[in-house]
C-alpha cells in the first residue's frame, strides 16, 4: 500500500515558507516514493488507487487553483489532465477508473473519466460541508436531502436508495472494500452503525464510547471483518463487524468456543440493564498522537471555514494488512504512526503501535 501526503505549509509551516510539496510514501517499508513541489496552496488531495492520477483542489492562504475546480494531476506527465469546473467550492472529490466524482456544498455531480469530462448525474444533498463521500467499485454512497440520511447509488443501474443513518447530521461515512458494507457515524460520535448495501439493513451497532466525540475517520479492514474508528478522543478503536458471513472464520481463530462475553461481562446478559451493558465495544484500542491545533493557518478550525480548513486534520485512517493499519495526523508536528495486531497472552487481540514518522520538512 502507498498513500499520498500533502504538506500545505501556508497553513501549518511557518509562515516564511510558502512551497507545498506533495509526498508519497511506501507504509510498508515508510520510504518516501515521490515528492513534488507545487508552489501554492492545495486544500484537497484524492488519490486513484495505485495509479499515476491525483484530484487537486486549491486551499490556504495562497491556493494553486481556484477552489471550485476540480484538477485531475497525471503525476507521471507532471502536468493537468482534466479540469473540472464547478459554480461553488469544491468540498471532496473521489476517483474511479471510469468517474469523477465531485462533491459540492448542496450537490454530488458524476463526471465520466473521459477527455473532455461528462456530467452523467447530479444529485442533490443537504448542506455537506465537509464533503463527505464514498466510492467503491459498483456502489457511491454520500449525504441524502434530509440531514442524518445516506444515499446509496448503483454505479451500473442509477438506482437510488436512502437509508434513514441517524437523527443528526453526518460525520463520517465509508464503503468497505468490497462494497457490500457501509459505515456511518454522527456528529454525536457515540454509536456507529453498519448497514448492509445489498438490502440496506442495519447489520451491526457499534459504540465507540459514551460520551460525545468528533469523529476523524472509519475505515474497514481489507476483508471487511473489522472496522476502525478514530475521534478527537485520541483513542483508536478496531471493531469486529459481527452478523456478516465473512467474519465467521475470523472470529472463530481469535475467540474460540462462546466467544467474546463483552466489554461489561455477564452483566451484559441481565434482562432489562441499560444498554451500555449489551452494546458491541471495540476489541482493543490504543492512543494516537492528536495534537491539540484548534487553528489552521491562523483559521478557526470550523465546518463553514474555507475549503483546507474543513475536514479533520488528524486521525486519518489506512489499512496496510488485515493486521496493520496507519494514522495520519497533521498540523505543525505532522506524522504518521504504524498499528499492528498481536494476539496477547490472555488470548485476546491487542493493537500496539509498532513505529512512527515525521513528513514534514527534512524528515
Amino acid at each position: 500500500m502507498q498513500f499520498v501526503l500533502f504538506c500545505a505549509c501556508c497553513c501549518s509551516c511557518p509562515p516564511s515558507l510558502t512551497p507545498v510539496r506533495g509526498t508519497v510514501f511506501h507504509t510498508k517499508s515508510c520510504l518516501l516514493k515521490a515528492s513534488r513541489d507545487f508552489n501554492a496552496g492545495i486544500g484537497l488531495v484524492e488519490m486513484m488507487g495505485m495509479a499515476n492520477y491525483l484530484a487537486l483542489v486549491g486551499g490556504g492562504k495562497s491556493p494553486k487553483f481556484a477552489m471550485n475546480k476540480a484538477i485531475i494531476w497525471d503525476d507521471m506527465k507532471g502536468k493537468v489532465a482534466l479540469e473540472i469546473a464547478a459554480l461553488s467550492s469544491v468540498r471532496g472529490v473521489q476517483l474511479g477508473r471510469e468517474r469523477i466524482i465531485v462533491v459540492l456544498q448542496n450537490s454530488v455531480r458524476i463526471y465520466s473519466f473521459a477527455k473532455p469530462p461528462t456530467l452523467l448525474h447530479v444529485y442533490e444533498t443537504a448542506d455537506n460541508y465537509l464533503g463527505l463521500c464514498c466510492l467503491s467499485e459498483k456502489k457511491i454512497a454520500f449525504p441524502g436531502r434530509t440531514v442524518g440520511q445516506i444515499q446509496l447509488v448503483d454505479l451500473a443501474t442509477g438506482n437510488v436508495s436512502i437509508i434513514p443513518a441517524h437523527s443528526s447530521a453526518l460525520k463520517a461515512i465509508q464503503l468497505s472494500p468490497d462494497g457490500e458494507l457501509l459505515a456511518s457515524a454522527s456528529e454525536t460520535g457515540t454509536l456507529i452503525r453498519v448497514y448492509s448495501t445489498g438490502n440496506c439493513a442495519r447489520v451491526a451497532e457499534l459504540r465507540r464510547g459514551i460520551d460525545p466525540a468528533t469523529i476523524f475517520s472509519l475505515a474497514f479492514s481489507p476483508s471487511g471483518a473489522m472496522l476502525a474508528c478514530t475521534s478527537d478522543k485520541s483513542t483508536l478503536h478496531i471493531f469486529d463487524v459481527p452478523n456478516t458471513q465473512r467474519l465467521s472464520v475470523h472470529r472463530s481463530q481469535h475467540m474460540g468456543g462462546d466467544g467474546d462475553t463483552g466489554k461489561w461481562g455477564i452483566l451484559g446478559r441481565i434482562p432489562l440493564m441499560p444498554r451500555v451493558f449489551s452494546d458491541v465495544y471495540s476489541f482493543t484500542s490504543a492512543p494516537f498522537e492528536a495534537g491539540d491545533e484548534s487553528m489552521i493557518g491562523g483559521i478557526p478550525f470550523s465546518e463553514g471555514t474555507v475549503l483546507g480548513t474543513t475536514r479533520a486534520p488528524k486521525g486519518v485512517i489506512g489499512w496496510i494488512a488485515e493486521d496493520s493499519l496507519v494514522i495520519v495526523g497533521a498540523g505543525q508536528d505532522a506524522r504518521w504512526e504504524k498499528f499492528v495486531l498481536v494476539d496477547g497472552e490472555d488470548g485476546k487481540r491487542h493493537c500496539v503501535r509498532e513505529g512512527w514518522k515525521r513528513y514534514l520538512g527534512n524528515t
